[in-house]
């Protein structure tokens, strides 16, 4: 038990140790307040000493959420919103010492041993033809789930697997865009195809898994009205560090095209100043790209560098601002940051349309469409290894597709004449 001396003393320490790691303001505005209302809460109680029981019992009268540990998983919002001060308090108030909040990640994957042979072997296989890095990360999750569900079922061998057993699986995406669900199955493909070529199963599996049709290209684009850009970018806190970290991010996708992989992976030393370059290996091609360190783009990352990055021993050009600020991870689309600024900006985005980061790099083919830009061109700005790639985005260019359309009545007049 700590006396109320030692617990105003400990808040104390924690609030300043927070504002020298450069926590933000809403945060230690939030911790202040669970502080300031925790120790009302002791006072009204004629509590002067507290120990995880007692921060319990807190939480359950502000929360109604009952649990016997500060260290059992807490998923509602609201319920950490009093925890995680209270537990790092617990903490000080044990051993003196300020506990950095200590980022959750996803636990590794540990294959079930009856299916770890199969699994090694796919992978080696990816690797073996050639694939990138991120796309064999983009693969493998689908086969992790997917024996992960099987040994759920009590499956313990790739010869006991039936169509059955896939197509169970499979239900369980069924409120999955037809799209996603038609990854998975191109990548079971693969792996029971695998798995029939190398004996591990004598049912050739692959062949008789549904097929999903999904026209190539079928999709358009979204694309960005340059005033949604506008108030997109005019949403962004550039007076807050983590607001001038965001405004860069998202200039550097608006105006470059880059994809949020490759501006996740910029190091300071991408930034040549002297020569007005950003120079990187784009990591889905491995190929090199210089682009130009516009105006704009550079004051902004100055801004960050200056004003805003806090103190770090990462290389990363853009870093977490939750300490320990470290790099992003390799998964993070910073999908929620745009989704934010987007509510906060009033867009309305139509329903069922992709907007994600990468909407801004067709955001920026279309705007070179518009002016006219050479294929060629545009398909060298977004570091395409082929124009055929870039020719996507030609579905975007309404005023060109305009010039392609037919006459009916012509057409219907040659057909008379036929």
């Amino acid at each position: 038990m700590s006396e109320n001396e030692d617990i105003n003393g400990a808040i104390l320490a924690i609030m300043e140790s927070m504002r020298m790691q450069g926590s933000s303001l809403s945060t230690l505005k939030s911790y202040k307040n669970v502080y300031n209302v925790f120790k009302r809460y002791l006072s009204t109680h004629c509590i002067s000493k507290i120990d995880e029981n007692v921060c319990c019992e807190y939480v359950y009268v502000k929360t109604g959420q009952r649990f016997e540990s500060f260290e059992c998983v807490i998923s509602s919002a609201s319920v950490n919103y009093h925890v995680r001060p209270l537990r790092r308090l617990l903490r000080y108030l044990q051993d003196g010492q300020f506990h950095s909040d200590v980022r959750k990640t996803k636990p590794t994957f540990v294959c079930p041993a009856c299916f770890k042979s199969e699994y090694d072997s796919f992978c080696g296989e990816l690797t073996y033809h050639g694939y990138k890095e991120a796309t064999i990360e983009s693969i493998t999750p689908r086969v992790r789930f997917l024996i992960t569900y099987l040994a759920a079922q009590e499956v313990s061998s790739s010869a006991d697997i039936t169509i059955r057993h896939i197509e169970d699986y499979l239900q369980t995406l069924d409120k999955k865009a037809t799209s996603y669900v038609g990854l998975f199955l191109d990548t079971f493909r693969s792996f029971f195809s695998l798995l029939y070529e190398r004996g591990y199963i004598v049912d050739d599996l692959a062949s008789k898994l549904p097929k999903v049709r999904i026209p190539h290209n079928a999709s358009i684009p979204y694309v960005w009205s340059k005033d949604d850009i506008k108030r997109l970018l005019c949403a962004i806190d550039r007076a807050d560090p983590k607001g001038k970290r965001d405004y860069a991010i998202f200039l550097i996708a608006i105006r470059l095209g880059l994809r949020i992989g490759d501006i996740r992976n910029l190091k300071k030393s991408s930034i040549d100043w002297n020569r007005k370059t950003i120079n990187l290996i784009m990591t889905k091609t491995g190929q090199p790209i210089e682009l130009p360190l516009l105006k704009d783009i550079g004051w902004a990352i100055i801004d960050y560098l200056q004003n805003g990055r806090p103190v770090t021993n990462s290389e990363r050009l853009f870093v977490r601002h939750r300490p320990p600020f470290n790099a992003f991870g390799d998964r993070n689309n910073f999908h929620k940051e745009l989704h934010r600024y987007i509510l906060k900006a009033g867009l309305n985005v139509p329903g069922g349309l992709r907007h994600g980061m990468h909407s801004l790099r067709s955001t920026l083919a279309g705007n070179m469409l518009e002016i006219k830009s050479p294929l060629p061109i545009i398909s060298e700005v977004l570091g395409h290894q082929s124009v055929n790639t870039t020719s996507r985005y030609l579905k975007i260019d309404i005023e060109g597709l305009r010039k392609c359309a037919l006459d009916p009545e012509e057409v219907f007049a040659n057909e008379n004449i036929l």
